[in-house]
């Protein structure tokens, strides 16, 4: 196996975990908590869940943008890396401001800063499912 397919593999691994990570979570995990658990509870356990979605997702995708661009697969790579930027941000920056602003009370600030978490996951999810396709391709 050339070391080119190599990082072609690696990286097709890592996408696809990834994605299916964050579509696991979005679609199955966050969903199932709040209607499984009471409301608090269910605030409380997501609140101590999502620094370790946002690091174990943040590293796949960075593995595979690194292997991308070492396979020279320069799109995808830089898609995959704006992916795991954007999990750095939002894990170092935008979640301590959601936590402040919950325990502050500030439902406006709070509504609005959750709003941009979710688009940005969004818009995370639709780079990898890209970055995905053109590996695959």
């Amino acid at each position: 196996m050339s070391l080119t397919l190599g990082f072609h593999v690696i990286a097709g691994l890592a996408l696809a975990l990834a994605f299916g990570g964050m579509t696991f979570f979005s679609a199955v995990m966050a969903p199932l908590v709040f209607t499984k658990l009471p409301f608090e509870t269910a605030g409380g356990f997501i609140r101590q869940v999502f620094p370790w979605y946002y690091l174990s997702i943040g590293i796949v995708s960075a593995v595979a943008a690194l292997t991308l661009l070492l396979g020279a697969q320069h799109w995808a790579a830089l898609m995959a890396a704006l992916v795991a930027v954007g999990f750095w941000v939002a894990r170092q920056v935008l979640m301590p401001r959601i936590n402040a602003a919950r325990d502050g009370g500030e439902h406006a600030l709070f509504n609005r800063l959750h709003r941009v978490s979710v688009m940005i996951n969004g818009v995370q999810w639709l780079l990898l499912a890209a970055a995905l396709v053109l590996v695959l391709l």
